[in-house]
Formats: structure tokens, C-alpha cells, sequence
């Protein structure tokens, strides 16, 4: 080939190549990939997407802000309460000297405990409190293995008990006399009847001297007195007022609780404070629920999840005894539950409460939050995990959806089986007019989700207003419940308010609580999660 032969294949390979480079430029270009349409609910017509954005702005104005100075009030609002009830024991005597008590966020009101609702009383987050607990105060706590225990299931429908002390030693015996009762009525059966109870969940006695039968342990007694003592300690406590210690603003008895709210600063603190019998281990009556697989096998011990449970005050809604019957509830395991729920799904349950609580506080028709607490933890271990914590921006007003759907379902057909007795239908109590009125009121919500979370969303920015409202008023013009007079805080509390900023900065998403020992407020103890500091 010739010099002038390469020269001319050469400048036609160029050319082609700037053809090639034109024809791209003016072609037209594949589209971009499609923005995926987020999903429509059917029954409502929301966007998931729009349902999930209102779920998180609740979520984050729910949790509010929880600074040094609010660390601080809720220290010394549980100092209050811990010391208070260091009088009771050093004056009553009955309490046990070395208690363990189980401190839950959130008050009564909130489902924490299975209470019957219509006996709690009213309280508005914003109106009447900014912060809210409720404190399992054991009156009893049997932990001792060798202390025989009778759990007589024979008279009560399924998770309830009457409690006799017949077993006990002699000192339980004469301290709890005030508030034990005499069966005369019961007609004592032969061995099939023993047999037969201790096949119904109760821990086996060893004898039923007759010196001792009966012996009931009697929750409308034990109530009535918890709340004689409470007073009255919180009455001494009021008449010897000292700098820095909260104020009781309102003391008030609802049902089987004791309710107080402290001034404690800019925050106004509620308790819930509830006397009850504390056991260690697992009741044979639930030892079903310890076979079957749960969505939390794998990620907390069996220990964790079955380290002891409670009787509450509470009688069955199906004409229960309040002078015998106890209710048995777990809510030790509860927190060791909560921990495993993927993250959307907790959102999902944080919003569904926030709406919920609004249509179900008047009138109050037998269900409560715990209903739903309930429905959150059979819905954990139907579904699948990858489901549940899908990071798909959608997923927590998918959640939200299903648990709506999920509690409409179960009111209809009045069906709600306890999670850890399954036996126990929650719901059976609720007459056809009952259930017909909730599940239009649920129908309602379930119409129109988004206008009910703006709802939701309102009322809580109303009551954080409330609270920036007050903390300014504080701030101006001191307070005595908090503040000492020159408004400086003690070298102390800072020190304390900055050692509870620090746990809660390195431990994002632990249970930090502080435990205070009665005789000695000055040593607060630490608890993250199960572990003391």
C-alpha cells in the first residue's frame, strides 16, 4: 500500500468516527430510570409515603426534647417518689426492706399494663403532665424457691388468681393479716381437685395445714391500704418542704392505682404507682407459651424473657371478684421483648397509640392500649422479619395500616388472645354494642389515616408549646420546686445532669434509668438496660 493509499483510509476511519460522535449527540437519549410511585392505600387513598413522613414527625415530637435540665427534673421527681416510699416502709413496716422495683415509661394510660381502662382516670399529655411513668411497687415479693406458694386458679377464669399466704412463714403472715381474708364458703375437694389446679398453673404446695386454709391475699385490701400509707407519707413529706424537692401538685386514686403528679421544675411528672406481688421464675400455667417460636428467639436469652412475672390488682371485666382476684401479668419479659421489634414497626405502634388514645378515652368501652400492645407482639412473631424492618420509606405507614386493620378485626369478632396465655380471650368481655361503637370509631380512623395523624401531630406540638410555655415562665421567675433561690444549680446536679447526658449520648436506643436507695439519695445508681452502674 501506498503512502497516499494510508493517508486517504486513515482520514475516512476519522471521518466515521465524527459521524459516529454526531449521530450519538443528536439521537435521542434513553429515559431516566422512572421515580417509583410510592403505594396508594386502597381503603383511604393516602400515599404510603405521606402516611410515613406524619408516623416519624409524630414519633420525633413524641419522644420531645430531653435535654440537661429535663434529666434533671426527672431525677429528682424519681428522688421524690423513691423516698417517699422509704417512709412508707420505715413507718408501715410492710414493704419489703431490700424491693425491687420495675420502673415502665409511659403512664397506665398508655398500655403498659393490662388494667381494666375504665378505672384509670383522665390525664391529657400538654393539660395536665409533660412526662409520665408508672412504678410496679412489689407489697409482696416472693423470690424465695423454697417458699411454697398457692396460686388458686380454681375460681377464676384464665390468667387470674386468688393468692393464698396459707404456706407462708409466720412473720408474712402477721405483717399481711390486715389484708388477708377467710374463705368460709369454699367447699374443700378431695386429691382429683388438687391435681386438677396444679394442672390449671399453679405452683404446688406442699400441705394445707387447716390451722392456716384460706388466708386469701386480698387485692382490694392491699390497694386500699397502699394508698392510706402513700398519703400520708406524701402529706409528711409536704409539710417539711426542703429546697430543690419537687412538689406534689395532685394526688388522686384511680381504681387500684395511686397517681400522683410532681412539679418538678418546668416538668410536671406523673407516677403511676401500683402495688403488686412480685415472683421470680415462670408460671406452670404459661409454660406453653415457652415451647412455641417468637421473634425474639435468638436475640435475647431464655432467661432474659422468662426471668419472673406479677399479680396486679385487677379482677376479671367478666364479673371477677376484686376482693380475691389477682391478674397476672409479664412485664418484666415485656421489656426484654421490646428491645427485639424492628424499628418501623415501633414507630408504627408509637403512632397507632397516638391516635388511638384519642378515640378510645371517652367513652371508655372495655379496650385499652394494652389491646394493642398485644396485636404489635403477635404481629412480630406472624410476620417476617425482613417485612417488618424493610427499609423501604413506605414501611412504617404500611405497618401502621396493618395494625389498625388488625385491632378492627379482632373487636368484631371479640377475639384478642393473650400473648403469653393464649387461652385468655382479652376481649371476651365486650358486649355486640360495645364492639359495634369502637369498631365505627376505628372504621372512621381507618378512612382517613393522614387526617388523624395531622390530628395527632396537633395535639403534640400543643403540649410541647405548653411545655416551652412553662419552662420560660420557670426560667423567668424561679421556681421553688426545682431551682434553689438564687437560681444556680448545686455543683451536684450539674454533675448528675451531665453523667446522664453522657449515658444517654454513648447508649443511643438503651433503657437508662436511675435507682435511688431510700436511706441514701445522695448515691444514685445507674441502669442500662439490665446492668448497674
Amino acid at each position: 500500500m501506498t503512502a497516499k493509499e494510508g493517508g486517504l483510509k486513515h482520514r475516512d476511519h476519522n471521518n466515521s468516527k465524527q459521524m459516529e460522535s454526531l449521530m450519538s449527540a443528536v439521537a435521542p437519549r434513553s429515559p431516566a430510570p422512572a421515580k417509583k410511585l410510592s403505594e396508594v392505600d386502597f381503603r383511604s387513598g393516602a400515599t404510603l409515603d405521606q402516611l410515613s413522613s406524619q408516623v416519624s414527625e409524630l414519633v420525633i415530637l413524641e419522644q420531645g426534647e430531653f435535654g440537661d435540665q429535663t434529666a434533671l427534673e426527672v431525677h429528682t421527681a424519681k428522688d421524690f417518689i423513691f423516698n417517699m416510699l422509704g417512709l412508707v416502709q420505715k413507718v408501715d413496716q410492710r414493704l419489703p426492706v431490700a424491693n425491687e422495683y420495675l420502673l415502665l415509661s409511659g403512664g397506665a394510660r398508655e398500655g403498659v399494663l393490662d388494667l381494666n381502662p375504665e378505672d384509670l382516670g383522665d390525664y391529657a399529655r400538654g393539660a395536665d403532665f409533660d412526662l409520665d411513668f408508672t412504678l410496679l411497687v412489689p407489697a409482696l415479693k416472693l423470690h424465695d424457691r423454697n417458699q411454697p406458694v398457692t396460686l388458686d386458679m380454681r375460681h377464676s377464669p384464665p390468667c387470674h388468681s386468688w393468692l393464698s399466704l396459707r404456706l407462708c412463714d409466720s412473720n408474712i403472715l402477721s405483717r399481711w393479716s390486715v389484708c388477708c381474708q377467710e374463705e368460709n364458703g369454699l367447699i374443700h375437694e378431695e386429691d382429683e381437685e388438687e391435681e386438677d389446679r396444679m394442672g390449671k398453673g399453679s405452683i404446688p404446695s406442699l400441705g394445707s395445714p387447716q390451722s392456716l386454709d384460706g388466708c386469701y391475699f386480698s387485692p382490694s385490701l392491699v390497694t386500699d391500704w397502699f394508698w392510706g400509707v402513700v398519703s400520708e407519707a406524701v402529706d409528711e413529706l409536704r409539710r417539711s418542704p426542703q429546697r430543690g424537692i419537687p412538689i406534689p401538685d395532685r394526688l388522686e386514686r384511680n381504681g387500684p392505682l395511686t397517681t400522683i403528679i410532681l412539679q418538678a421544675g418546668s416538668s410536671r411528672v406523673l407516677y403511676d404507682l401500683l402495688p403488686v406481688v412480685s415472683f421470680r421464675g415462670w408460671p406452670a400455667v404459661a409454660q406453653g407459651w415457652l415451647t412455641a417460636n417468637h421473634f425474639w428467639d435468638g436475640k435475647i436469652t431464655e432467661e432474659e424473657a422468662i426471668s419472673g412475672f406479677y399479680l396486679l390488682p385487677c379482677c376479671s371485666p367478666l364479673g371477677g371478684r376484686p376482693d380475691r382476684e389477682w391478674r397476672l401479668a409479664f412485664s418484666r419479659s415485656e421489656v426484654q421483648l421490646k428491645k427485639c421489634i424492628p424499628y418501623p414497626m415501633a414507630q408504627a405502634f408509637q403512632a397507632a397509640k397516638a391516635v388511638l388514645s384519642r378515640i378510645l378515652a371517652r367513652p371508655r368501652t372495655g379496650l385499652s392500649l394494652y389491646h394493642l400492645r398485644t396485636l404489635l407482639f403477635w404481629a412480630c412473631d406472624r410476620l417476617p422479619a425482613a417485612y417488618l424492618s424493610c427499609p423501604d420509606p413506605d414501611t412504617p405507614g404500611r405497618l401502621l395500616l396493618g395494625l389498625l386493620d388488625d385491632l378492627a378485626h379482632c373487636i368484631l369478632g371479640k377475639n384478642c388472645p393473650n400473648y403469653f396465655l393464649p387461652q385468655c380471650n382479652m376481649l371476651e368481655h365486650l358486649t355486640d354494642s360495645q364492639a359495634l361503637l369502637v369498631a365505627r370509631k376505628l372504621a372512621h380512623v381507618r378512612s382517613d389515616p393522614s387526617e388523624h395523624l395531622r390530628a395527632a401531630l396537633d395535639q403534640a406540638q400543643q403540649a410541647g408549646q405548653l411545655k416551652k410555655e412553662l419552662t420560660a415562665s420557670t426560667n423567668g421567675h424561679g421556681s421553688p420546686g426545682h431551682h434553689p433561690a438564687n437560681g444556680i444549680i448545686s455543683p451536684s446536679e450539674d454533675k448528675l445532669a451531665q453523667r446522664l447526658q453522657q449515658l444517654v449520648t454513648e447508649n443511643p436506643g438503651k433503657s437508662i434509668s436511675v435507682f435511688l436507695n431510700p436511706d441514701d439519695v445522695t448515691r444514685p445508681h445507674f441502669r442500662i438496660d439490665d446492668k448497674f452502674y
